[in-house]
């Protein structure tokens, strides 16, 4: 039986999916209702479900985010589910979806366009109990996650960093960003590490990264920047996970799955 778990914060739009659902595919089990995104990845990661349906807009932590932190975090031989977005993008961006060969369901929720969906993942649930198929893993939701974030309004541009103002004791530091090996997310902090010292400062990864230039800096994980003229090699396990050596590092940080395509020609 394919089993499926649907993340939305408002009630009603939640139940009217899962009612329309079990309306067009009986046979869906619907193993559970989050009502975020960090609930989401909970359930997600405790019920393992086949298809996970994620609100786009869900406070606290967005669909695209949760679907990140799953990637992050899914092991074992289950394949990764099969993600269908929530989303109320007006026509254009719904354009750029059927471009991208993303599912989605627009809201108010539609029987019709949902009925295309349900095909699309009935043939997709036939093709993963077939004897010997290939079914992408987590690693695909990198390019998939980019081509929505476009689609998701820009950050206001900001100029790009030189120096970062870190508490060291009773001083203040001032490191060149030109100098950080890494930035790495420690609960309300942010580690800056150079290659031969470490220091925190209190601004959260999310609003340092815009201020990071992105031909040098590149995000690896949910938590982790690294400066890419500081990456020496990367290596492959048997698994496919990519692991990377960083210069004037000890640390050989694991590449998440949505970001492993920035390093498949390393």
């Amino acid at each position: 039986m394919t089993r499926a778990l649907i993340a939305e914060d408002e009630p009603i739009l939640a139940a009217t999916l899962a009612k329309t659902l079990q309306g067009l595919w009986p046979e869906l089990e619907i193993v559970a209702t989050a009502p975020n995104g960090l609930a989401a990845v909970e359930q997600g990661l405790a019920l393992r479900p086949d298809i996970l349906f994620l609100d786009i807009r869900m406070p606290g932590q967005t669909g695209l985010e949760a679907a990140e932190e799953l990637a992050e975090r899914w092991e074992g031989p289950q394949p990764f589910p099969h993600i269908v977005f929530v989303t109320a993008f007006d026509d254009y961006a719904i354009e750029a979806f059927d471009r991208a060969a993303v599912d989605y369901v627009l809201k108010p929720v539609s029987a019709g366009r949902l009925g295309k969906t349900v095909e699309r993942l009935r043939a997709l649930a036939d093709a993963r109990s077939a004897p010997a198929a290939a079914v992408p893993g987590a690693d695909a939701l990198g390019e998939l996650l980019g081509q929505l974030q476009a689609l998701l309004p820009a950050a206001p541009a900001t100029e790009r960093l030189t120096t970062v103002r870190a508490a060291v004791g009773n001083l203040v530091r001032m490191i060149p960003v030109a100098d950080v090996v890494f930035f790495q997310a420690v609960d309300k902090y942010v580690n800056v590490a150079t290659a031969d010292s470490e220091a925190l400062i209190r601004v959260p990864l999310k609003d340092l990264l815009p201020q990071l230039d992105p031909d040098r800096f590149r995000q690896v994980s949910r938590s982790m920047v690294v400066n890419m003229a500081c990456v020496t090699s990367a290596g492959r396990d048997d698994l496919g996970r990519v692991t990377l050596n960083l210069r004037g590092r000890p640390e050989k940080p694991r590449v998440s799955p949505v970001y492993a395509q920035l390093f498949r020609q390393m």
